[in-house]
């Protein structure tokens, strides 16, 4: 079998931009990935482009080989754009593989490990009473975790405001949805050091299951100081492309969750690396999956098949979104993503529809700004 040809897709839907990415070969089996980044779209076309000239022609199912071959065949590392488009590719070779064998992508990957895999929702957070309203709409149907952001006032995050805020909110939440359903808080970046750890000494009372990003990422020795100061579980990593930025984080034992986001960390290939390097730290996965129904599967896969699995985001059910261009997903039930048990990745795509859907727009993430009118981080 050989690689024939590389379709990448960038579009955009309901205001959102996707990029998936299929790989076809000579035996008429056909492979999709996703990529993460969807503000970066045009960049990861570009990259598709050059990544398709090393590609094409090679043995499919050499998937570490082309792995290799296209993150260091650059020989200047590729940063996160690069990345992204890597990890859509290295997915579609899993569910080449898959459905040429017959058998789920778990199975690959050593067998399932685990029955099902939890995952939380996103709740809307965009006024207190709203974030109450979702937190009892989702833990009724089934939702074992209640998630949200940091919160700005409109446009706004002053550090003050947003700590008091996180910790009352924290605590009313905690207050309608009883003990037994887990937290998550997201700080997105959006507190330095000596605010988010102020932040989080305040929450130990409340039990999250994890802070989330509570400061930047770029400076990995702040994260010794938050670690030391803190009893709060934190997460991190979703920026993190290729094994050797999450170095430090293991190593040091700085995070209680990893944060990989298989869309942008190199795939399925890197991620399963990175997932047994925490093992040996007892670091748990938290999957990042803030994107398509691609993502969702590939995550699955790999959760199935990890031991020091935590959770894996899921923002809505699987089959709630994309269906005309995914009519076959996932299936989620009361909290859970369940094994599929076609082969591949166990979805469907229309490539008709992705053909005829509306083309990616060049796009930046939305802002925030403090009091003054200075920027600061979304």
């Amino acid at each position: 079998m050989k690689i024939t040809a590389l379709e990448p897709f960038a579009i955009e839907v309901n205001g959102r931009n996707y990029v998936f990415c299929v790989v076809d070969t000579d035996d008429g089996i056909s492979g999709i990935g996703e990529a993460g980044i969807g503000y970066r779209a045009h960049s990861i076309l570009g990259a598709f482009k050059h990544l398709e000239g090393q590609i094409v022609g090679q043995d499919p199912s050499r998937i570490e080989h082309l792995w290799q071959l296209m993150y260091r065949g650059g020989f200047f590392p590729g940063g996160n754009v690069v990345a992204s488009a890597i990890s859509a590719i290295d997915i579609a070779l899993w569910d080449i593989k898959g459905r040429a064998l017959g058998v789920p992508v778990y199975e690959l990957l050593g067998g399932r490990v685990r029955e099902r895999v939890v995952c939380y929702p996103h709740n809307r957070a965009n006024t207190l009473d709203e974030l109450l309203e979702s937190a009892r709409e989702t833990t009724a149907a089934g939702w074992k975790f209640v998630r949200w952001g940091l919160a700005p006032r409109e446009d706004v995050i002053e550090p003050r405001h947003a700590i008091r805020d996180g910790v009352g909110w924290v605590e009313e939440v905690r207050k309608v949805v009883g003990d037994e359903v887990e937290l998550c808080l997201d700080v997105h970046t959006r507190l330095d050091p000596s605010f988010a750890i102020e932040l989080a000494n305040a929450l130990e009372p409340y039990r999250l299951f994890f802070l989330e990003d509570p400061i930047r990422s770029e400076n990995t020795h702040s994260f010794h100081r938050l670690r030391a100061a803190t009893r709060v579980p934190l997460a991190a990593g979703e920026q993190f492309a290729g094994k050797w930025a999450f170095q430090e984080f293991v190593e040091h034992d700085l995070i209680d969750y990893a944060r990989v986001d298989l869309c942008i960390v190199g795939g399925l290939s890197e991620a399963r690396k990175v997932a047994g390097w925490c093992e040996t730290h007892y670091i748990r996965l938290a999957t990042h999956n803030p994107l398509g129904p691609v993502s969702s599967a590939a995550c699955l896969h790999l959760n199935l098949a990890t031991s020091n699995f935590g959770v894996q985001e899921q923002p809505v059910r699987p089959g709630s979104t994309l269906t005309d261009l995914f009519p076959v997903q996932v299936e989620w039930r009361d909290g859970y993503l369940l094994p599929p048990s076609r082969p591949g990745l166990g979805i469907e795509f229309d490539r008709e529809a992705l053909r005829r859907a509306a083309p990616a727009q060049a796009s930046s993430a939305p802002r925030l700004r403090r009091s003054d009118g200075s920027f600061t981080n979304w």
